[in-house]
C-alpha cells in the first residue's frame, strides 16, 4: 500500500483543481448576472464574457514560458492567488467606493490571464505526482479529467442555484474563497521536492526565444502536431453544436432551456463516467483504437439524433453515450503529451498546444450561425456530424498516429533484448 506522504502531491494537485475549477464555474455563471443586473445591457455582458475568454488563450500561449522559468508549483499557487484577489475585489469595490464597468473589464481580464497557465502547472506536474503514488499515468491523467469534468457539470448548478438565493456579488466572495482554497491545497500537500527530474530550464535566452523553442518542438513532434491539429478540427465542430445548434434545436423541437439543459447534463455526466472508467482501465486497453472509437462514438450521433428528431428520452440517452465515451479522449491526449515533451518544456508547449486546439472555437460558432440561416438546421447538423466522423476516423489511416502506442516498460525492454532461439 502506498504510504500516505507518497500519495499527497497527486491528492494536493487533485483537490486544487477541482476547487480552482469549481471557482471558474462561479465565475461563469455569477459574473454576467451582475453585469445584466447592473448595466441592463446585454452588449455590456457579452462585452465581458469575451474579455473573460480571450485571456484563455492569451495566457495559454505565452504564459507557459513563465510557468516553466517559476516552477510549476509555485506557478498554480500564484494564478489562484492572483484570481482569488481580483475576484474578490468585485464585491469589495462594489460595496465601498463603487466599480466602474471599465475597472471591471480590467478585473476580469487580469483573473483570466493566469488562470490557463495556472492548470498548466498542475498538469505538468502530474508524472512526478503519478510516481510518487505508484499510479500508472493514463490512471492519474483519467482523475484530473474526471476531477475537471466533475467541477464543471457540478460547478454550474450550484452556482445557480447560489445566486438565486444569494446575489451574484455574495456568490464572487464564494469564487474568491474557492481559489485561496485550491492554491493552499497545492502549497501544504504538494512539496517544493517535487519537480521534474529533468532540471527545469532557466530561461537564459530571453523570453521570446525560450517561447519560439516551445513552438519548435510541437512542430518538429509529427504525434503532437497531429493531435492538435485534429482538435483544432473537431473543436470548430463542437463549437457549432454547444453555441448555436444545440441552442437552436432545443428551442425550437425540444422545449426549451429544460431540454437544453438537460441534454448539456446528460453529455457532462456521460464524461464524467467516461473519464472514471478510463482512469482504471486505460493503462489496459491499445492507445489508437481506443481514441478513434471514443471519437467516432461522441462526433458525429449527437448532431444525427439531433437531425432525427426521436423523442427526448432517446437523444438524452445518446448524448450520455457521446458523453461517456469522450471522457476517455483527454485523459489519452493527456498521457502522449506527458510522455513525449521534456519536462523543461512541458508548461510553453501544453500552453501553445492549448492556445491552437481553442483558437477555431469562435470561427465554428460563427459558421454554425451562417449556415443554419443560409441551409436549414437539419442540413446543417447532418452535414457536420458527418465531416466531424470523417475526420476523427483519419488517424486510422497511419502516419504518425501509429507512434500513439505506450512505451515500452524497462522489463519489456530488457525482454525484447533476451535472446531467442
Amino acid at each position: 500500500m502506498t504510504p500516505p506522504r507518497r500519495r499527497a502531491p497527486l491528492v494536493g494537485l487533485l483537490v486544487g483543481h477541482t476547487v480552482s475549477l469549481t471557482g471558474n464555474m462561479l465565475t461563469l455563471i455569477a459574473l454576467p448576472l451582475y453585469v445584466l443586473a447592473e448595466t441592463g445591457s446585454p452588449t455590456a455582458t457579452g462585452l465581458t464574457g469575451a474579455v473573460a475568454t480571450a485571456p484563455v488563450v492569451l495566457g495559454g500561449a505565452l504564459g507557459g514560458v513563465l510557468v516553466d522559468r517559476i516552477g510549476f508549483r509555485r506557478a498554480s499557487v500564484l494564478a489562484d492567488l492572483v484570481s482569488c484577489l481580483t475576484v474578490a475585489a468585485v464585491p469589495l469595490l462594489d460595496a465601498t467606493v463603487g466599480l466602474p464597468f471599465w475597472a471591471l473589464l480590467g478585473l476580469v481580464f487580469a483573473s483570466g490571464l493566469l488562470d490557463t497557465p495556472g492548470q498548466t502547472a498542475r498538469n505538468a506536474l502530474l508524472p512526478e505526482a503519478a510516481t510518487a503514488a505508484g499510479v500508472p499515468l493514463e490512471r492519474a491523467v483519467g482523475w484530473y479529467e474526471a476531477t475537471e469534468r466533475g467541477a464543471r457539470l457540478i460547478g454550474a448548478p450550484v452556482a445557480g442555484l447560489l445566486v438565486t438565493a444569494l446575489g451574484a456579488l455574495p456568490v464572487l466572495a464564494v469564487d474568491a474563497a474557492t481559489f485561496a482554497v485550491s492554491a493552499l491545497a497545492v502549497a501544504v500537500l504538494v512539496p517544493r521536492s517535487l519537480r521534474p527530474t529533468e532540471p527545469a530550464d532557466a530561461g537564459s535566452g530571453g523570453y521570446w526565444r525560450d517561447f519560439a523553442a516551445g513552438v519548435r518542438f510541437l512542430t518538429r513532434e509529427p504525434l503532437l502536431r497531429a493531435v492538435v491539429l485534429l482538435v483544432l478540427v473537431t473543436n470548430f465542430f463542437d463549437a457549432t453544436k454547444s453555441n448555436v445548434l444545440l441552442p437552436v434545436v432545443a428551442d425550437r423541437d425540444l422545449g426549451g432551456a429544460t431540454a437544453f439543459g438537460l441534454l448539456v447534463g446528460a453529455m457532462g455526466g456521460g464524461a464524467l463516467a467516461g473519464s472514471l472508467v478510463f482512469s482504471a482501465v486505460g493503462h489496459r486497453l491499445p492507445r489508437r483504437a481506443t481514441f478513434v472509437s471514443a471519437f467516432a462514438l461522441a462526433s458525429g450521433p449527437p448532431f444525427w439524433v439531433l437531425a432525427a428528431a426521436p423523442p427526448l428520452p432517446w437523444t438524452v440517452a445518446v448524448f450520455a453515450l457521446a458523453g461517456f465515451a469522450a471522457g476517455a479522449i483527454n485523459p489519452l491526449i493527456g498521457a502522449v503529451k506527458l510522455e513525449r515533451v521534456p519536462a523543461h518544456l512541458r508548461a510553453r508547449v501544453y500552453g501553445v498546444v492549448g492556445a491552437g486546439s481553442w483558437a477555431a472555437i469562435p470561427i465554428g460558432a460563427l459558421t454554425a450561425g451562417l449556415a443554419v440561416d443560409r441551409f436549414g438546421t437539419t442540413a446543417t447538423l447532418l452535414t457536420v456530424g458527418t465531416a466531424y466522423l470523417l475526420v476523427v476516423l483519419t488517424p486510422l489511416l497511419g502516419g504518425p498516429w501509429r507512434t500513439m502506442r505506450r512505451p515500452a516498460t524497462a522489463d519489456q525492454r530488457r525482454a525484447d533484448l533476451m535472446p531467442t532461439g
